[in-house]
């Protein structure tokens, strides 16, 4: 008996503005001028809170953290589509979406420098799970949530992101086959910027496309452009709408670069070259979407200048704020090591305490 072929599959890639900001006319969206224009003020505003911190880090001011820096037209976009009884489960390199998703600017600021008060959310109807730093966990998360969100009649969706690395976790294939078999309304985003620490896209998996990796368990995959804010937008629309409609989760590879560090304890001159993040930062998103904008007749110096100190101010008052006195309890993590009280971790508690009031600090 002859080989047949008993099935073929293909990955489809979605540009609608290039790198020079030049818009596909057949496929724009055609979002109102109010749209884009919270979307790139969303943006900026991730921008300017996500350089404040690398200076507030590299002052000794705010402990490690992973910049965000040239991924924002990924998570912004997505949270923008999302309905507000949807659920967002990122990964940590998400902080525009988390904004655009109703946490506060001090939050981020709160966790990275060691406080767990920074997800603590203003109120209890954000569906907005905190940073997930084990890799790969929120992908069965949210496969769990969509699950739930329909087992109890809800007409909502849940999403998912993750980096190019987290998609070699045991995690993420057992979630995504969780959700398809079960058509769970998710979403799964991969922010594919190339570099898992040290470790670049090419060495991390053989698949041609991370997109692909969909069609093994049955379910769309789509490759976008992950620097174009509305090629972002369509692919999140359509995947909400498929979610919705009881079609079952997408797989989106979102295409871009990590500008900057993986975190600030890392140091990229070591396993990349100055060419290769020079020529990136010509394909951010923030350049292209600009572009776009003026060509549109709806930004200007005058507006640029203006938005630029707003979220200057705002970011700033927002430090302000993060450094203020508070009444945090400094020792309040080991009460919650273990269920009752253990002699080693009073020890340390004591220890702690004691080198606090010796360096004559806060915390």
């Amino acid at each position: 008996m002859p080989n047949k072929q008993v099935a073929k599959f293909t990955v489809s890639y979605l540009q609608i503005l290039d790198e020079d900001g030049q818009v596909d006319a057949k496929l724009d969206p055609k979002l109102s001028d109010d749209h884009l224009l919270e979307m790139l003020r969303w943006m900026r505003l991730a921008r300017e809170l996500d350089g404040r911190m690398l200076k507030l880090q590299r002052q000794g001011r705010l402990g490690t953290f992973p910049p965000n820096t040239g991924q924002e037209a990924i998570s912004v976009p997505v949270a923008m589509a999302m309905q507000k009884n949807d659920w967002f489960a990122g990964a940590f390199r998400e902080l525009g979406g988390r904004l655009v998703r109703g946490e506060p600017l001090t939050g981020t600021l709160y966790y990275y420098n060691g406080w767990e008060e920074g997800n603590i959310l203003p109120r209890d109807d954000l569906r907005l799970l905190p940073q997930s730093v084990v890799i790969g966990c929120q992908i069965p998360h949210v496969a769990g949530l969509a699950y739930a969100s329909r087992y109890k009649g809800e007409d909502a969706a849940a999403v998912a992101f993750i980096g190019d690395g987290g998609t070699s976790e045991g995690d993420f294939h057992e979630g995504l086959n969780f959700a398809a078999t079960w058509k769970a309304p998710a979403v799964f985003v991969v922010q594919n910027n190339q570099w898992a620490i040290s470790i670049p896209r090419a060495q991390q998996t053989a698949s041609a496309t991370l997109a692909q990796k969909a069609i093994a368990y049955g379910i769309p995959g789509v490759q976008v452009d992950g620097n174009d804010p509305l090629a972002v937008h369509v692919a999140i629309s359509e995947a909400l709408e498929r979610a919705r409609k009881g079609d079952g989760p997408t797989l989106i590879e979102a295409i871009t670069y990590r500008l900057m560090m993986h975190t600030t304890a890392d140091d990229p001159t070591k396993y990349r070259s100055k060419a290769e993040e020079e020529e990136a930062w010509t394909k951010e998103p923030l350049i292209r979407f600009h572009k776009y904008l003026r060509d549109k007749g709806i930004w200007d110096d005058a507006k640029e200048e203006k938005l630029a100190a707003e979220v200057k101010a705002e970011v700033e008052a927002a430090v302000k704020e993060f450094e203020a006195p508070n009444d945090y309890q400094l020792d309040a993590p080991f009460q919650h090591v273990y269920g009752t009280e253990h002699d080693e971790i009073n020890q340390q508690r004591q220890e702690f305490l004691e080198n606090v009031k010796r360096e004559g600090g806060h915390g």
